[in-house]
């Protein structure tokens, strides 16, 4: 798998290290873009003393008081939920340094062979030219072998209900007070407009 990340890529017009230069802005505003929605995120989650306040839990009387608890909760700790489930699967990956580095061969294969490659340049491997409708069939079933066809899926799946359960338990048990009611939802950039405009701006520095 890490292999195919190294495999010698050349531009059927030119030489090998243009496609890599011509994606180098691309993923430079991407990571950016990265950065400041990372950071923007973290300045809208609650102080984690009051997330483990211990004068603020008890036990739900029936099923639906835990639920309406759990939605309460999210709205107003979702920046701390979803950075508990990120440590739970960082430290699943860590724990498997083969399926961390197989995750990031993948990550990589997808942003260096794919998202940001410029559509004009086409993919040369070993003097075989593949279009832009391959190389996505391509890592698509890649993809699909490592996360459904070997242990990554397996400590995937296993982490995320971790870390749901963890959210769950917690929300179901603390208990809301007035001013959960009153917040205004998290208003941050959602994940699918974070992805659009990320895409909007490698499209932008690739024509550059």
């Amino acid at each position: 798998m890490s292999s195919q990340s190294n495999l010698p890529i050349s531009n059927s017009a030119g030489g090998g290290s243009q496609p890599v230069s011509a994606a180098t802005p691309a993923l430079r505003a991407f990571l950016s873009r990265l950065s400041d929605s990372v950071r923007h995120a973290f300045s809208q989650r609650r102080p984690w003393l009051e997330l483990l306040d211990r004068n603020s839990f008890s036990r739900p009387d029936s099923l639906s008081e835990a639920t309406s608890r759990v939605r309460k909760n999210y709205t107003y700790f979702r920046i701390n939920y979803l950075t508990l489930l990120a440590t739970v699967l960082a430290l699943s990956l860590v724990s498997h340094p083969f399926s961390l580095l197989t995750l990031l061969a993948l990550l990589s294969a997808w942003l260096f062979l794919y998202l940001f490659r410029p559509a004009d340049q086409p993919l040369t491997v070993f003097g075989r030219t593949f279009s832009g409708r391959e190389t996505l069939g391509i890592l698509v079933v890649l993809t699909i072998v490592v996360i459904f066809l070997t242990s990554v899926g397996s400590l995937l799946i296993s982490a995320i209900l971790i870390g749901l359960s963890i959210v769950c338990v917690h929300g179901a048990f603390r208990v809301p007070e007035d001013l959960f009611l009153d917040d205004q939802e998290y208003s941050g950039p959602g994940l699918l407009n974070f992805l659009g405009g990320a895409a909007t701006s490698a499209a932008a520095a690739g024509v550059v």
